[in-house]
Formats: C-alpha cells, structure tokens, sequence
C-alpha cells in the first residue's frame, strides 16, 4: 500500500518536510495501490476512483498514463508476469549448467520463488477470475504469457531430448503439465490449504513436484544411474 504519510505530512513545526512524488515515479505509485484495490475488489468491482485515492492523485491523473482499467489491469500483469519471464530467459540464456536437468532444476527454483511471491499470488486469482468477463484480457494473457512461457519450458525439453537425458516425448505437453503443477501447488502452499501439506515446507513441495516431473520425463538410462 502507499504510504499516506507522503500525502499527508505532519504539519508540526518539528515534521520533515514530505518528498515530492516525481512525474516517473507516478505510473509505480498507481500500480502499487492498483494491486491494493484489484486485489480486494477484482477487475469488475474495482473503480478508477478508488485506485486514484489509494495512490493519493486525482482520477485525471491516472488517465495520463493509463487510457482505463481494464489497460492498467495489463500492466499490472506485464510488470508482475512478463517482466518475470523475460529474466527467466535471460537467466536461461547465461545459465552454464553442466546437464539440461540442471537447467531445468534452476528454472524451476527461480519460478519457483517468482510463484510464491505476494505479487503473482494476487494477480493469478484475480486474472483467471476475470478472463471470461474480459476476452481481449484473456488474448493477452494467452500469447504474452502462457504461450511465452511454455515455449521457454519446451526449449529446454527439446535440449534433453536431444542430449538422450529426457525421452523422447512432445515438448508442449510437458511444459504445460509442469506449469499447472508449480502454478497449483503454489496457490495452495500460499493460502495454508491442507495444513501446507502437512507440514512440509515450500521448498519441499517444489523439490517433490521437480523429482515427481523429472522421473516421468527422464530417459532410462537416465533415470537408472
């Protein structure tokens, strides 16, 4: 949440003086008390109004840098999900793993840890929530990053098919199947369900789904040594 102190400074003599708020800082003001208000409201409930008092700015002001809701609603999906996935691949990209199971091993704890933050943890709810009410948001979602997303998990598939360590299998459906495994048990780790597991702890939950994963994709002679 923003803090109000900014906007409404202690007017005692003995009070600092309130930092102003740059114009390029205003579009990450909005955003932060965006999530505040998307996230107790949802996209259909939420109002410009709101989200403007939250950030501590005129309504009008909002519009200068975002044309409606629906447009800041993006955003906070491209800085929170998007710009998530162009560091994965660019981690990727310099990762000098010895095999392609090490790579997809640190993937998967990057994404991990991207997963279970408070950002992703109150966009992904409310954005599966709101597909169906917003088509042209569920389009963007789609190609900007579920598609992005998969195609950097079946990169790496293709790596260990061809390295002999994974068999051979269609990349696609793995990097699906692995998503919805990792996105799922995030959800539930996060929200306390089913006693987080009985106790086991997020680390734990992510090691069992990687070694769960790897053993129905490895090659034999791989998964023999």
């Amino acid at each position: 949440m923003t803090d109000r102190s900014v906007f409404f400074p202690d007017m005692t003599s003995s009070a600092k003086p309130a930092r102003r708020r740059l114009p390029e800082e205003r579009p990450q003001q909005i955003l932060d008390a965006a999530f505040a208000v998307f996230g107790e409201h949802g996209l259909q409930g939420a109002r410009l109004d709101d989200i403007a008092h939250a950030a501590g700015v005129a309504k009008g002001t909002i519009y200068l840098y975002f044309p409606n809701k629906e447009e800041l609603f993006k955003e906070m999906i491209r800085s929170t999900m998007v710009e998530r996935l162009e560091r994965a691949e660019a981690q990727l990209a310099a990762d000098a793993s010895p095999t392609v199971t090490d790579r997809l091993r640190v993937y998967v704890h990057h994404w991990w840890e991207f997963l279970c933050c408070d950002r992703f943890q109150t966009v992904y709810p409310l954005l599966i929530g709101e597909l169906k009410r917003f088509p042209e948001l569920a389009e963007f979602y789609a190609s900007d990053v579920v598609m992005r997303s998969r195609e950097l998990v079946a990169g790496i598939m293709r790596q260990g098919i061809a390295s002999g360590e994974f068999r051979p299998h269609v990349p696609d459906v793995s990097a699906r199947i692995l998503a919805s495994m990792l996105v799922q048990h995030s959800l539930w780790v996060n929200r306390d369900v089913f006693d987080k597991f009985a106790g086991r702890s997020p680390e734990t939950v992510r090691d069992e789904i990687f070694d769960y994963f790897l053993a129905s994709i490895a090659a034999p002679a791989a998964a023999s040594r």
